[in-house]
């Protein structure tokens, strides 16, 4: 639990320098890099790469290296933040928006999370938040994303297996444990939005699925210092470039990629192209209510 407790007030406190700079003319390389400088300030680790996903972009978006997009006056930018301490894992996200057409959306998204922890318990079924959280953004005008969910989370694993839905499932649920965190998300899009995310071509985030050997040496070796850094967690690029030169370093990745030694994660983009927003937060249930570790 004190490791929960301790990446949690870590992430929250870096989600909530990030919720209240002025973003806009910031590359997403010196977002991240800045997030990811404080979380390691703290005494922490970033426990996959900062998401920075901007506008239609739901989720999954991080800083090439010397990433050179920029926010501009009306993006909706979402920064999504993972932090560990010992592979105890605390996961957050804020909607920074700079458009105020857009601002209710950021709101409902928001009130979704906000019920949806107040009902958090022991034995809560997981059907009975997605239905909350589809019915604070549908009343309030919006539309929920139904294929991002919630997750449950454990050590050195973010998804761990069990999802939180965004909308009223119908079915057999589980109910929260005591034992377990796990992260509540609500995404939201326009009344015009399709609901749904589609995978985009631009895949930047890695994680390693299989050590087995790929047969190319140099591949392997690469294979063995981002296990030694990064286990199961998410990596970026960039990470990497102090070590690497960042042409070789996207060879080897490829070679790693084909060998199924490591898998990507394709940026998530809505499926009418609407603007997405989202909240996130860590809970521990508990007999009463629940922990939320990044309150």
């Amino acid at each position: 639990m004190d490791g929960y407790l301790r990446a949690g007030r870590i992430a929250s406190e870096v989600r909530e320098r990030a919720r209240k700079k002025y973003h806009v003319g910031s590359t997403l390389f010196e977002i991240c890099e800045s997030v990811e400088s404080q979380i390691r300030e703290k005494g922490a680790e970033p426990a996959f790469p900062v998401n920075t996903s901007l506008n239609e972009i739901a989720a999954h978006y991080t800083a090439e290296p010397n990433d050179q997009i920029t926010v501009k006056e009306g993006d909706i930018l979402k920064i999504d933040i993972g932090v560990h301490v010992d592979g105890y894992i605390a996961d957050t996200a804020v909607t920074v928006c700079y458009d105020p057409k857009y601002g209710l959306m950021v709101k409902a998204a928001e009130a979704a999370l906000a019920e949806a922890v107040r009902m958090a318990r022991i034995n809560t079924k997981a059907s009975d938040i997605g239905k909350v959280i589809e019915g604070i953004i549908t009343k309030m005008g919006y539309k929920p994303i139904q294929n991002l969910s919630g997750h449950s989370l454990q050590q050195y694993v973010i998804h761990a297996g069990k999802s939180i839905p965004n909308i009223w499932t119908f079915g057999s649920s589980f109910g929260l444990l005591g034992t377990e965190a796990y992260a509540i998300e609500p995404f939201a899009t326009t009344k015009d939005g399709l609901g749904i995310v589609r995978d985009g071509k631009v895949k930047n985030i890695f994680g390693i699925t299989s050590r087995k050997p790929s047969k190319d040496s140099d591949a392997d070796r690469l294979l063995e210092h981002i296990w030694a850094k990064y286990k199961t967690l998410p990596f970026a690029l960039r990470w990497l470039t102090k070590d690497y030169e960042e042409a070789r370093l996207r060879s080897l990745i490829e070679t790693l990629l084909k060998k199924k030694n490591v898998h990507a994660y394709p940026i998530l983009v809505e499926g009418n192209g609407r603007m997405v927003v989202q909240a996130e937060h860590t809970i521990i249930p508990n007999e009463s209510g629940a922990t939320v570790i990044t309150g």
